[in-house]
């Protein structure tokens, strides 16, 4: 089978019994495997002596950050979706490399942080967990909710009382806030001032189709940014990279990718070039995108015009986060769990300190 996920049930005694392939809820699970167990128990091949089992241990232990998802610069400010941690740091850049955090705020409040926007004394957060847009007023740490119920849409009853699903990250354009709602393969769009929340791009099916907005198919978007007047979105399951136009009724197009399970990690232009599971992106300041092509541990930099990917620098962790000042890129670094800081000219690294 080549479709992810792929579920392939053994039996105590090694025989497939079941197989099932695409996403489907926990759920679905429950009766099948109580039959096997019931069957093998039947069957005197059941084990059910108690089994010993330990996590591994991290390659890397957490520090100060535990798991980072997303991170957004714009000036001298900088705020980290610490995302292990439950919250999001807000601090003022003293250099490139140093950071003195001047807020920490979520905690208790947020599940597993994701996409952030800077617009003024406002930090707009995808509080993931939450399935909720958040806003945090930063002259006094406020925290209200824009969209969302804190409960994960499954049903369209759900979808009317306002629920979302897994939104994963979040960009301010023309007033709007859009949102990569990664639970419905789908990008939204959201009234900051109202908070009524409408779907901007794809019908909900996951693939990698282009054409008009509604009728797009996405794949599990996970990053978002504005370049030259377009939203560009990382659509992870599909480890494409991808535009939607933001105006109604617009159009949705691929930068790079191909299909569902068409992934690698191969420099090139257009259908030649792949990436695996990208998850953040933002615009170089010289022009270009720069993508953290996750499950290679790498920035990719592409060039939506001539639709050229390149990797930019490699020696990162999993990557899931990009943001860009003037002089250097600040990486979500998400399983090195630290904010990875990078020269955008002799693309020297570091690591952000937090003080």
């Amino acid at each position: 089978m080549s479709a992810w996920p792929t579920l392939v049930a053994i039996d105590p005694a090694g025989y497939v019994v079941g197989a099932h392939a695409g996403e489907f809820a926990a759920e679905m699970l429950f009766s099948f495997i109580d039959g096997v167990i019931e069957n093998a128990r039947s069957r005197g091949t059941l084990n059910e002596n108690p089994l010993e089992l330990s996590p591994d241990e991290p390659t890397i232990s957490p520090g100060q950050l535990r798991y980072p998802g997303k991170v957004i610069v714009k000036g001298k400010r900088i705020a980290i979706a610490d995302s292990g941690n439950n919250r999001v740091l807000i601090g003022t850049l003293e250099t490139a490399s140093v950071v003195k955090i001047d807020m920490e705020t979520g905690a208790g409040a947020f599940n597993y942080p994701q996409g952030l926007a800077l617009d003024g004394e406002t930090l707009y957060v995808a509080d993931a967990g939450n399935h909720s847009i958040r806003a945090v007023n930063l002259s006094n740490g406020e925290i209200r909710t824009i969209a969302g119920t804190g409960s994960q849409m499954r049903t369209r009853a759900d979808r009317q009382g306002g629920a979302m699903s897994s939104p994963w990250d979040v960009v301010v354009k023309d007033k709007m806030l859009f949102v990569a709602m990664a639970g419905t393969h789908q990008l939204w769009s959201v009234d900051p001032a109202s908070g009524s929340a409408r779907i901007h791009a794809g019908s909900g099916g996951e693939d990698i189709r282009d054409g008009d907005n509604a009728s797009a198919l996405l794949a599990q978007p996970m990053g978002m940014t504005v370049y030259n007047e377009r939203l560009y979105f990382a659509d992870s399951e599909s480890s494409a990279v991808r535009w939607s136009e933001p105006a109604e009724p617009g159009s949705t197009g691929t930068v790079v990718g191909t299909g569902l399970f068409d992934f690698g990690d191969v420099d090139g232009k257009g259908d030649d070039a792949r990436l695996q599971h990208p998850q953040g992106i933002t615009p170089h300041p010289e022009g270009g995108l720069l993508v953290a092509d996750s499950y290679n541990d790498c920035i990719k930099k592409i060039d939506p015009e001539t639709r050229m990917s390149e990797t930019w620098i490699r020696g990162l962790n999993e990557p899931s986060g990009i943001s860009c000042s003037e002089t250097h890129a600040y990486v979500a670094d998400t399983n090195a769990h630290r904010i990875a800081v990078i020269d955008l000219k002799t693309r020297e690294m570091a690591e952000l300190r937090l003080e």
